[in-house]
């Protein structure tokens, strides 16, 4: 099997430059998935998928959802016992605004110099068409040697993960047993440097709230009424206010239950890593540490819950003055939660710790917008095991096993609605520009990317 692997390789380097060409006539098709004027295109980029799964043996299909279509694929390996894997992507990407700031057109991919060789820059670059690109390339090289891959395989591309994949969960629970699998991969994660690969093994949830507190039947004069009557934005600060200590622990009742500690060995991982906070937050202008005293700056990022205000509005805020009290203030409220924290608990939490407060003379309403779980893999998941082994081979050094502070709802929904746990590698950088003008891929890690994951096709065959 070792010289299969071998010619899987040496193919994909033989067609580097074909793979950069393919990618690149991929990110020519403006697929934003929130403007309706590119449905079409979406349509299209969805098609350009499916096109390039048929070249390769899959049985590949677009199917239609409320929104716009999915790209559905299989191919049933080349015999032999090994277990069946789901890749999961998507071809949707943001808007390109601010084109002011794109230095070329962000749908005309270009190739530019960089500290670590070419880049291709465009819209989607790395999120998320280069990162499927990568193994759609290793898949295509186990096509040309092996004939196909050494595992069943099925292909999940969505068309709506940019817009917060409101089609997916309803197209998960009608295809259920059609894509019954073994585990889902994902890449559309980062790498801890250029050199350094990364399982992403910790994922922070979400509980996502609006306040809106109410007081007088009408908006007031503050001259006839201020010093007698509730002002609303008054009272509402002076709830939020109270969210977080001088420790920075976050108030909210039951906030921390069911959170398990971070484990010796993740703890002195991190610690390895070197982690610059200094530099992290100089990069954005800032210099002292926020959150809860007394934790490592990883933990506070990838294993502590989160209470942030995103908004507050109420009154006038145009220009000039209007000396009124409002009758209503509004506030935004998202808790980024970790696994172990019930994001029900912590719903119900928030609106205990609004209605404690509230002032005579005062109602409140809290909404919730959005929960869902903080997700943890296992690091002893034969899945990473298999990963990280196929990586070392790859970069010569072991993969580390991070967390991220933000979200990814498909891996709740896989988990949910089908059973799965997902496997997160992911090649991007963090200058990458993510959601940003300028958007970029390294083509060392389609490159690099490629290569692994045709690595870890013959880890999980247990080949």
């Amino acid at each position: 099997m070792s010289t299969c692997l071998d010619s899987i390789l040496a193919e994909i380097d033989a067609g580097a430059a074909a793979a950069r060409d393919r990618l690149i006539n991929w990110l020519r098709i403006p697929s934003i998935s929130a403007q309706p004027a590119h449905a079409a295109d979406c349509l299209r980029a969805a098609d350009w998928a499916r096109e390039h799964l048929a070249a390769i043996g899959f049985r590949a299909e677009i199917r239609p959802t409320a929104g716009h279509p999915c790209v559905v694929a299989h191919h049933p390996g080349t015999g032999g016992k090994a277990p069946h894997l789901l890749f999961y992507g998507h071809y949707d990407v943001q808007p390109a605004d601010p084109l002011s700031l794109w230095r070329s057109p962000p749908f005309e991919p270009a190739i530019m110099e960089g500290p670590h060789g070419p880049r291709v820059v465009a819209r989607g670059a790395v999120d998320d068409k280069g990162q499927v690109a990568m193994w759609l390339e290793a898949l295509r090289a186990w096509h040309v040697v092996a004939g196909g891959p050494p595992c069943p395989v099925t292909v999940l591309l969505e068309g709506e993960e940019e817009v917060g994949s409101p089609s997916l969960d309803a197209f998960l629970a009608a295809n259920r047993a059609e894509l019954k699998a073994d585990v889902a991969v994902i890449s559309d994660t980062g790498m801890w440097d250029i050199a350094t690969p990364a399982i992403t093994t910790r994922l922070r949830g979400m509980v996502y709230a609006q306040i809106d507190l109410f007081a007088a039947s009408r908006d007031l004069h503050s001259g006839l009424y201020g010093g007698a009557a509730l002002n609303p934005i008054n009272a509402l600060t002076r709830i939020l206010g109270e969210l977080q200590d001088a420790d920075g622990r976050i108030q909210i009742p039951g906030f921390y239950e069911g959170i398990q500690p971070v484990s010796n060995v993740q703890a002195a991982e991190w610690a390895a890593l070197g982690f610059d906070e200094a530099a992290f937050l100089g990069e954005i202008g800032l210099k002292t540490p926020a959150g809860e005293r007394g934790r490592g700056a990883l933990e506070r990022l990838w294993a502590r819950p989160t209470a942030d205000l995103n908004g507050i509005w109420g009154g006038y805020t145009g220009e000039g003055g209007k000396t009124v009290i409002a009758a209503e203030a509004h506030a935004k409220l998202s808790c980024r939660l970790v696994p172990g924290q019930d994001p029900q608990k912590v719903a119900a939490g928030i609106r205990q710790f609004v209605m404690d407060r509230l002032p005579p003379d005062a109602r409140a309403e809290v909404s919730i917008l959005n929960t869902t779980p903080g997700i943890e893999v296992p690091a002893d998941s034969p899945w990473v095991q298999a990963a990280r082994g196929a990586l070392a081979a790859e970069y010569g050094r072991p993969a580390v096993l991070v967390g991220s502070g933000g979200s990814i709802p498909v891996v709740e929904s896989l988990k949910r609605l089908l059973g799965l746990d997902s496997l997160l590698v992911g090649f991007g950088l963090n200058d990458d520009q993510v959601h940003s003008p300028n958007e970029k891929f390294e083509l060392t890690c389609l490159h690099k990317g490629a290569r692994s994951h045709a690595r870890m096709l013959a880890a999980f065959a247990g080949r």
